[in-house]
């Protein structure tokens, strides 16, 4: 492995060797990262990225596309097939640029937008006035009820029809509860709005079948091409074939130039297999390991942010066991599992301290953990935290995950 890297540029091919060692030997929980297949590494690593193909297949501003274009045809055939939809743009680079697209596609500079916010499980990319989405746009946000840490969808409404946004953005970072797609598609439609939905975090789950699709209900759907859907890093932009038009201009030349026609080819691998049945036990998996995992972290006293989860995450409030999210998540790193520290509904941290943790499954799923050892999990989470002040312990601790790890091989014969 990496023998061309490594009589080209040594430290480069060092440093991925040890890269390829830490996602080894730790447990990779943070909710938005995955693993791929051998394939879909293969293929990003192809030829595909030597060519230039502006434009959209059979429309290239560009010669020697023939292959690339049918690479691109199925990857849209693909998409349409898995997720229901009329139409897809398969070439966004990342999940932002899908969803400053389907901004730039309905909106103008300075309309209202209306998505939950980022303390509160959103997105960045859902108005945050640090990011793009809310330098460009007049950005308002829902949040959850104070009392059951859900999103209360008729305070949603009173908001919507107060504020009159353009468009109603769904889709979360931290939110571990189910989408009600038919009461936003309601609102939407009551003040004559743009419905969204960015699905980045459960789209594996809405291929797999265990989540229900927002595709039906929405104007245009978003999402990321890794996390539960396991594929390359990337963007995915569906919608309904009456809005295509404008969403392919503004994907290019509007935002972006030349597609990574290896990115795309490997989106096309990740939606076969994503098409196939084992996929489907993935998906399901990936739930019922989140739920064991809540329930063994619920029976040791963790606070679960709306008390528990429908999905791949669960969001914990550290603050009742005397720490914060970023306290919490370098001791789990001390011994060996990665997570993100992440803000809570009405958090009194700063979001670079916060009072939570994000955890997920996909990951660990992938290797072919279960539910028994979710609880294994559960205990050691609950022990670094019992005896974060002995060293000798927290090594204990980590020498047990490691021999998780060693049980459940990543990549072998790599």
């Amino acid at each position: 492995m990496y023998d061309q890297v490594r009589k080209t540029d040594p430290a480069i091919a060092e440093l991925l060797e040890l890269e390829l060692g830490r996602q080894r030997s730790q447990l990779e929980m943070i909710a938005s990262e995955n693993f791929t297949s051998r394939a879909v590494m293969e293929t990003m690593g192809s030829t595909l990225t030597n060519k230039y193909a502006e434009g959209y297949p059979g429309k290239r501003y560009y010669g020697g596309c023939v292959h690339v274009d049918e690479a691109e045809r199925l990857a849209k055939r693909r998409a349409m097939e898995l997720f229901g939809a009329e139409r897809a743009n398969v070439q966004p680079h990342s999940g932002s640029t899908a969803n400053m697209t389907a901004y730039l596609a309905f909106l103008k500079p300075g309309d209202k937008i209306l998505g939950l916010s980022l303390s509160h499980g959103g997105h960045l990319t859902h108005g945050h006035p640090v990011n793009f989405s809310g330098l460009l746009f007049e950005a308002l946000h829902y949040e959850v009820s104070p009392e059951t840490e859900t999103i209360d969808y008729d305070k949603l409404r009173d908001q919507a029809l107060a504020e009159r946004p353009r468009m109603i953005v769904g889709g979360a970072s931290a939110y571990p509860r189910f989408w009600e797609y038919e009461k936003l598609r309601s609102i939407a439609d009551e003040i004559d709005a743009i419905l969204m939905f960015d699905m980045a975090h459960i789209a594996g789950l809405v291929a797999g079948g265990v989540h229900a699709s927002p595709v039906p209900h929405c104007d245009v759907v978003t999402t990321t091409t890794h996390k539960t859907l396991r594929g390359p890093r990337g963007g995915l932009v569906l919608s309904r074939k009456e809005h295509f038009k404008a969403i392919n201009k503004m994907n290019f030349p509007g935002i972006q130039g030349g597609p990574l026609m290896h990115v795309v080819a490997a989106k096309a691998v990740c939606f076969h297999e994503c098409m196939q049945d084992e996929f489907k036990t993935y998906a399901q998996a990936m739930v019922d390991n989140a739920k064991a995992l809540g329930e063994g972290l619920l029976a040791k006293g963790f606070h679960l942010v709306s008390g528990g989860t429908d999905n791949h995450l669960l969001l914990v409030n550290v603050s009742n066991k005397g720490l914060t999210g970023k306290a919490m998540e370098e001791l789990l790193e001390h011994v060996g599992i990665t997570c993100n520290k992440n803000t809570v509904p009405f958090d009194q941290e700063s979001p670079f301290v916060t009072s939570g943790v994000r955890l997920g499954t996909p990951a660990l799923t992938t290797r072919g953990m279960g539910v028994a050892q979710m609880g294994q999990i559960a205990n050691i989470i609950d022990g670094a935290v019992q005896n974060r002040e002995n060293e000798d312990a927290l090594n204990k601790l980590r020498t047990e995950a490691e021999e998780l790890c060693r049980e459940f091989p990543l990549y072998p014969g790599m």
